[in-house]
């Protein structure tokens, strides 16, 4: 009885230990504080992973319309899985503009099954929604969708969902367009907790085109379950990469695009991503996740993602 009753507790003892842990890791207690940059442990470590948007002009989508001249959406979702694992990706980012507009939670787990067969985590996936509607039903369509995907999410395994913030829109200031984006973040990031899905803030324009907007959205959240996406081609301005520099510690979920925007938008030059800069820069941080790659550009995706892949696995891996 002495024995067992020893075992017991150090079985608690180390669940105890392993909560405060845990607890200090993710800067998660139960007050909900303001987001600080991810408490890490151990060195840098990085997975790689794909972006279905680098397959945008192949595969059917709910947002929006074509190009002129793209190509034809001749594969699935599925075909793109199986090319990440051709590939040697670790993971694949399912993104949500090119399920259904309401898939299935049937359909949800035959794509998860397929991951699974092939060896892939679904790293995450991404919402293309707008947090600065003044409250209505505009807004409230906003939050619902972003909801219903932390629910697919879910289903899906994918541990995080890439979010955005919106701009500023015609009659408000930007302090008022902040808070908007704050409360709806939060009122997601609530319902994301619930359902152990992290949501990620994406430097993409508007509210987040520089890092001090992104950094005082983060700061300003309430919430354990929020970070930043880090994405490399989106800051435009004459060091992006010092941009990246400072959100870096805050991030979540890394993409890498492969060229760089040098110049405010109305003026940017694209130039050649510097991936050797890019890893150092999440390693300098501590980073620990998948780094996604995001392509971007007119070649064909199926060709030359592979090319890119190997050249962000050797930047990240040297």
């Amino acid at each position: 009885m002495a024995s067992i009753e020893r075992r017991g507790f150090l079985t608690s003892a180390a669940a105890a230990a392993a909560g405060l842990s845990l607890s200090g890791l993710f800067n998660a207690p139960r007050a909900a504080q303001a987001v600080e940059p991810v408490a890490r442990n151990g060195q840098a470590k990085f997975k790689f992973s794909l972006a279905a948007y680098s397959y945008r002009n192949f595969l059917p989508s709910t947002r929006g319309k074509k190009p002129a001249g793209a190509p034809q959406a001749t594969l699935t979702l599925e075909d793109f899985i199986a090319d990440c694992a051709r590939f040697g990706c670790d993971g694949t980012e399912l993104t949500s503009y090119y399920f259904p507009e309401s898939p299935t939670p049937e359909y949800l787990r035959s794509l998860k099954a397929l991951c699974f067969k092939l060896g892939l985590d679904v790293t995450g996936t991404a919402v293309g929604n707008e947090f600065t509607y003044d409250k209505g039903p505009d807004r409230d369509k906003q939050i619902a969708y972003t909801k219903a995907w932390i629910d697919y999410a879910e289903i899906l395994g994918a541990p995080v969902i890439r979010i955005f913030a919106g701009s500023v829109r015609k009659g408000q200031t930007e302090e008022q367009a902040h808070a908007l984006a704050v409360a709806a973040v939060e009122e997601c990031c609530d319902y994301a907790g619930k359902h152990g899905v992290f949501l990620a803030l994406e430097n993409h324009g508007g509210l987040t085109a520089e890092p001090k907007g992104l950094l005082k959205l983060v700061k300003d959240v309430k919430s354990p379950w929020l970070g930043i996406n880090f994405d490399s081609g989106n800051f435009h301005s004459d060091d992006p990469y010092a941009d990246l520099e400072q959100i870096a510690p805050y991030a979540i979920n890394a993409q890498v695009k492969v060229v760089m925007q040098r110049g405010d938008r109305k003026t940017a030059k694209k130039e050649p991503v510097d991936m050797p800069r890019v890893a150092k820069i999440l390693r300098d941080a501590g980073y620990r996740g998948y780094v996604v790659l995001e392509y971007e550009e007119d070649e064909d995706p199926r060709e030359v993602c592979p090319k890119f892949l190997a050249e962000m696995r050797a930047a990240f891996t040297s």
